[in-house]
């Protein structure tokens, strides 16, 4: 299937602003344990929570590289359920388990819409430094992007008949991207540029599905902790994972 028949199936009945996981029906295999580990100290100069790359899997991680606890997510920027996560234990994350360098944190696009491409394909439009804050802040700002982009159901539809080098650019504009984005040191044509990068969506996207089925990914956030999958996706439960893991 190709990134125009695929984007083009998508409708507004495919959204499910829930608390719930969105769309998830899968089962745990049980997060590891162990002892106690100890702070890790960045090089000179460096902060670990400023330390980001983009993995092989298509992710971006932020943290020690070789951190010996490396948490992983998979979200959807159109899913109520990740934007409570991020809410509520990105700053959590960040401040007391990220810096402390024992552990990583690395999100991964799991799509479920046009929308959710393009706000990717935007939030990973600066420095790989800049993508968790900017992922994070759109999920701060979830309800209103939410409602301004879906305000109008003939204009979304007429954008999603765009050219795939148009689609992304329009579903920004009608949804109040740029500005969102400006407000971020991302301006309106750099933000162009990269929702006009139609090889890096189909890139996203196909990293989404392959990852999906070999995982039997069915729903967002869903957590990796240590390659094991974490039947949990509240803060309050990731966080005592990563603490019977050694994060304490």
């Amino acid at each position: 299937m190709t990134i125009r028949t695929a984007l083009k199936s998508a409708t507004l009945a495919a959204l499910a602003l829930t608390l719930a996981a969105c769309n998830s029906d899968d089962t745990g295999e049980g997060p590891p344990s162990g002892d106690a580990i100890d702070a890790i100290e960045a090089p000179a100069g460096q902060s670990w929570v400023e330390t980001a790359s983009e993995t092989p899997e298509g992710g971006i991680v932020v943290g020690n590289p070789d951190a010996p606890i490396k948490l992983v997510e998979y979200a959807s920027h159109t899913c109520g359920a990740c934007a409570q996560f991020s809410q509520t234990g990105a700053a959590s994350i960040e401040n007391d388990y990220v810096a402390s360098g024992r552990v990583s944190y690395e999100i991964r696009n799991l799509i479920r819409d046009p929308l959710d491409l393009t706000i990717a394909l935007g939030a990973r439009c600066g420095a790989e430094e800049s993508f968790h804050p900017i992922a994070n802040q759109a999920w701060g700002d979830f309800q209103n992007i939410m409602q301004t982009a879906y305000a109008n159901e003939a204009a979304y539809n007429a954008a999603l008949q765009q050219p795939p080098e148009r689609r992304f650019v329009a579903l920004a504009q009608l949804a109040g991207l740029p500005q969102f984005f400006a407000q971020r040191g991302i301006s309106a044509d750099q933000l162009a540029t990269c929702l006009a990068d139609t090889d890096k969506a189909a890139e996203i996207y196909k990293n989404s599905n392959d990852q999906a089925a070999e995982l039997n990914i069915t729903g967002t956030p869903t957590f990796f902790l240590n390659g094991r999958r974490v039947d949990e996706n509240s803060w309050p439960k990731i966080e005592e994972a990563l603490k019977n893991a050694g994060a304490r």
